[in-house]
């Protein structure tokens, strides 16, 4: 799951973010809503985690804008402010669920984990193709032969594949879709996460198979 968290506050910021991928999340930071915004729109994400009070462009004011634009992703809101009135705001703006600082982590994480259940009612928590099983909550990966527990650019790949079977993605569009356009990343960890993720697809004697289409890119095959 990839997440993208405003915060202004550069201790609780590296705080947050070094929770959340410790719990599988891959996740991207600015410090300002207007970056914020610019983030969400180049991008795609899972879930969004918001600070309140921000320079430039506030929490509620980025949300506010990115609603107007069409973007559902779910947002959840941190703030000082915990005012009924407040929560009220936060949650007309298109706030999912709002977190009142000082947080506890494993709160944090729980409400995180509600959001993304929510994000949409018509995506399965699990997703499966041929003897493959992703869990999305977990980012745990079954096939016949066992598990195996996927997390940051690894499980987001393999998500990808396992959502859009047999489609074809170019690198270019990997790039785009896992790292971001605004990643400093080479096009090579693209082969070496697809290396990766062939590995743990041969550990657990998975039917299907990530396929080279030379000139074309890569898909999710089912095994011949």
């Amino acid at each position: 799951m990839r997440l993208l968290l405003a915060e202004d506050d550069l201790d609780l910021q590296r705080a947050v973010k070094t929770l959340l991928e410790r719990n599988g999340y891959d996740v991207d930071t600015v410090q300002d809503g207007q970056d914020a915004c610019d983030w969400a729109a180049s991008s795609v994400y899972d879930g969004f985690v918001f600070d309140w009070m921000m320079p430039r462009l506030d929490g509620i004011g980025a949300l506010r804008r990115l609603r107007s634009e069409g973007n559902n992703t779910p947002c959840l809101m941190l703030t000082a402010r915990d005012a009924v009135e407040d929560r009220v705001e936060g949650l007309d703006a298109g706030a999912d669920d709002y977190l009142s600082k000082p947080f506890d982590g494993q709160e944090l994480l729980a409400r995180v984990r509600a959001m993304l259940r929510r994000r949409d009612a018509y995506q399965p928590d699990i997703v499966a193709f041929e003897n493959i099983t992703l869990d999305k909550g977990t980012g745990e990966m079954k096939a016949e032969k066992g598990s195996v527990r996927l997390n940051g650019k690894i499980y987001r790949l393999m998500e990808l594949f396992m959502e859009n079977p047999r489609v074809i993605f170019s690198i270019p569009q990997l790039m785009e879709k896992i790292w971001g356009w605004d990643a400093e990343a080479e096009i090579n960890v693209v082969w070496v996460n697809i290396s990766q993720l062939r590995k743990r697809l041969s550990e657990i004697g998975a039917s299907a198979q990530i396929t080279a289409h030379r000139g074309s890119g890569y898909s999710l095959e089912a095994g011949k």
